[in-house]
């Protein structure tokens, strides 16, 4: 996923929040490749911290959870600083359990955030 207007969609989806990361996961009407984006804001750290944990979380995709993507869906991970000190087999095996999560959870009727109307 490369622009905005995706990862706001994504907003409107399965949402399934975590200690180290938010997960939002929007089923598009095709059945195209899953899609993933990662959302790393300035408040974790300064640009070689964020880099670092967009690094990991693209590498525990590739080797661990991105079997576990349904095809269809577009997958925002929002990254909490503890990323960084958390042990790589740790964060695989908790980025596979929670995508895999998101195929059973039911969009949840969320009461809109303010300002988003």
């Amino acid at each position: 996923m490369r622009t905005r207007a995706e990862f706001l969609a994504a907003r409107r989806g399965r949402r399934l929040n975590g200690p180290h990361f938010l997960i939002e996961a929007l089923k598009r009407p095709d059945e195209a490749p899953p899609r993933f984006g990662l959302t790393i804001t300035r408040k974790v750290g300064n640009a070689v911290e964020r880099n670092r944990i967009r690094r990991r979380l693209r590498e525990a995709i590739r080797l661990h959870a991105g079997a576990d993507m349904v095809r269809g869906f577009d997958y925002v991970i929002v990254a909490r600083r503890e990323i960084l000190t958390l042990p790589f087999d740790e964060l695989s095996r908790e980025l596979a359990r929670r995508v895999r999560k998101t195929q059973l959870a039911e969009p949840s009727a969320r009461t809109p955030r303010p300002g988003s109307e």
